[in-house]
């Protein structure tokens, strides 16, 4: 494996997962783990993924108005995590996707700092983190002219996630956490962010937790605005 370029290959492909391929996020960061010390299955794991690119090469964000939008917000956040799925270490691993019409103009899949106790933690945590990227697009529209008075929803598919962030007195699983993550509710109580249940099937983050199947991984693409374009005839 020395002579093998497998750092400058994930380097690659860490550029084009954070600049416009939100689909293979959580698959280079996998693959980053490994970058130290990667083995041979580490690198048919990168080809694969290679392969994959190939045969996306047409796959595009789009941007336009959603007529099937939940709400009439500037932005849809969805949020979601896998709780334990890495099974050296324990940790969870967090992602959010950020959309404005159709399309995803912020996305992050990244492993947990701390290990979770269950899955509202993990998906809680999951959350904050999410809304610290929505408070930031907020204030930068704000400061663009754009009216921000009214909250912007954040969807998480774990219901009991979804109550401990609307309820400040539902902490008894959570009240060990550390106050970083607890600020979130705060922003909920002063109305700037508005928290939603949004079902499994309805999560374009899934895709940036876990291996997914391929008509799920088809599905999260379409709900991400990263959709298959016709070949340009010349």
């Amino acid at each position: 494996m020395r002579s093998v370029p497998y750092a400058h290959a994930v380097g690659s492909l860490m550029y084009l997962a954070i600049s416009t391929r939100p689909d293979i996020a959580y698959a280079v960061g996998v693959l980053a783990r490994f970058s130290v010390n990667p083995g041979v299955a580490h690198w048919a794991a990168v080809k694969h993924l290679f392969r994959y690119l190939k045969g996306t090469l047409d796959y595009k964000l789009t941007y336009a108005p959603n007529p099937s939008a939940p709400s009439s917000s500037l932005f849809h956040t969805y949020s979601d995590a896998d709780h334990g799925g890495c099974k050296d270490s324990g940790k969870s691993t967090g992602a959010y996707i950020v959309k404005i019409g159709t399309g995803a103009v912020s996305w992050r899949s990244k492993l947990q700092t701390i290990v979770a106790r269950s899955t509202t933690e993990a998906e809680y945590i999951a959350a904050s983190d999410a809304g610290s990227e929505l408070l930031f697009l907020r204030n930068l529209f704000s400061e663009l002219g754009q009216d921000v008075s009214s909250p912007f929803p954040l969807y998480i598919d774990n219901l009991s996630a979804v109550q401990v962030a609307k309820n400040p007195e539902h902490h008894g699983r959570l009240k060990h956490l550390d106050l970083k993550y607890l600020w979130l509710r705060d922003e909920v109580a002063s109305n700037k962010v508005s928290i939603h249940h949004c079902p499994t099937a309805s999560m374009p983050a899934d895709l940036l937790t876990k291996p997914l199947v391929l008509s799920k991984v088809q599905k999260c693409c379409d709900m991400m605005g990263l959709v298959k374009y016709p070949e340009v005839q010349h």
